[in-house]
């Protein structure tokens, strides 16, 4: 976590090598599963992305294109990431549908994003990242534009699959409550680097840095009061 322009969302595109589509330098080391991501080709990328790390984009409303329809742009994710037909896969999008509470599936797919909420676009996305059964999961900002109960619905939901899957998630957020709620482990970035990192509790009620304690002071919660 950390503010607005921290690099948050720069470091998910890094994990991903979407940066090297906008000429931009990576440097590093990225091991998912034993596999070194920085060295991989695109081909090699290409059958990572969607199967062993899916991203979440923030921005539900921008995220999908408006002139397709839902089913079509399942599709095209399905195609890129698998050879098995889409037509076989009527019944395993009805599960995942179900999952996230969009149902019925039917008439969901045969509508173009514009003809539904941004809450219901974020489950979209959610179905989207969830095609292939990736053991990471990596949610960029996931309730940014939603309303506070739909927030709290998306944040049950991912938390929910989490554990029902047994899936890892990458969490980026500005949200320190969120964090709290969620997640097992914190890193915080400033300026594009992690400055503190560790186990959620020891950071929010024992912050080392002086960034941190300003993060935490900002908010104005007591969280040695909380079970985090």
């Amino acid at each position: 976590m950390g503010q607005s322009g921290a690099g948050k969302t720069t470091a998910a595109l890094a994990i991903l090598r979407l940066l090297d589509h906008t000429g931009a330098h990576v440097s590093g080391r990225t091991m998912l599963l034993g596999q070194d991501l920085d060295s991989a080709d695109e081909k090699e990328l290409r059958d990572i992305r969607g199967r062993l790390a899916s991203l979440i984009p923030q921005s539900p409303d921008t995220a999908l294109n408006p002139r397709m329809r839902i089913e079509t742009q399942l599709a095209e994710a399905w195609r890129a990431h698998s050879r098995e037909p889409w037509c076989g896969q009527k019944e395993r999008i009805k599960q995942l549908f179900d999952t996230v509470g969009l149902s019925p599936a039917e008439a969901f797919l045969k509508r173009f994003p514009d003809e539904i909420s941004v809450g219901q676009a974020q489950r979209v996305l959610i179905v989207m990242a969830l095609l292939h059964s990736p053991p990471l999961l990596i949610a960029d900002e996931p309730t940014s534009a939603l309303d506070v109960i739909t927030q709290r619905e998306i944040l049950d939901l991912l938390l929910r699959i989490g554990k029902e899957r047994q899936m890892s998630m990458l969490l980026i957020s500005h949200d320190l409550l969120t964090i709290a709620a969620l997640c097992h482990r914190l890193a915080i970035l400033h300026d594009g680097e992690i400055v503190e990192s560790g186990a959620v509790k020891k950071i929010l009620t024992s912050p080392e840095h002086p960034y941190t304690q300003r993060l935490i002071a900002a908010v104005a919660v007591d969280f040695a009061k909380y079970n985090v």
